[in-house]
């Protein structure tokens, strides 16, 4: 069976990003899986590293249940607006907080290479954009993506990471919506 945790980063309830999260989870649970979420902006936590890696600040009790949450999946599923070509700050504090060294990974001992603590997970990146995926993707290189699945999915050990992109959602009709969700819903049958 397989174990999918959802983390939605938009700090919006009434946001697109919510159905979004919704569809995947519906149809997740047409197949063979156990689902959790996390929904960042319910979370009581300070999303600044305060010290950096320099000194431990200690985990408030949302995100330790949060890293439980993450060493439970198989399968994590992000979704999320890209804003200014990035995640919401409240995401960016969140991984920030969460992936921390001895959790996420590990560094070697006078070197400058890494453990990865989260091999043989997979991981799907659902985005909404204000403008064409196409557009996002050729003039400005997708930065959000490259940031998430290169710089901080790869980079503690989830390979296989695919990404769906959505835009534009501003001013989009109902019958874009629909269809996305429809289409998302069908990712989360498929356990992708």
């Amino acid at each position: 069976m397989k174990k999918i945790l959802i983390i939605n980063g938009h700090p919006d309830k009434k946001s697109f990003n919510y159905a979004l999260s919704e569809a995947y989870k519906t149809g997740a649970k047409k197949s063979t899986t156990e689902i959790q979420e996390i929904n960042i902006r319910e979370l009581n936590f300070n999303p600044n590293l305060q010290f950096g890696y320099r000194k431990r600040t200690e985990l408030e009790p949302d995100l330790l249940e949060a890293q439980e949450k993450l060493k439970w999946a198989d399968h994590l599923v992000l979704v999320y607006p890209v804003w200014w070509g990035s995640v919401p700050a409240i995401m960016k504090g969140f991984l920030d907080r969460v992936l921390l060294p001895g959790f996420a990974f590990n560094k070697k001992e006078n070197s400058l290479w890494w453990d990865k603590c989260f091999t043989g997970k997979t991981a799907r990146i659902i985005c909404t954009l204000d403008q064409p995926a196409w557009y996002y993707k050729w003039i400005y290189r997708s930065p959000s993506h490259n940031a998430i699945k290169k710089l901080t999915l790869n980079y503690i050990g989830i390979k296989k990471v695919r990404i769906t992109t959505i835009g534009p959602i501003r001013l989009s009709k109902e019958k874009f919506r629909s269809k996305w969700l429809k289409k998302v819903a069908t990712l989360g049958t498929l356990n992708k």
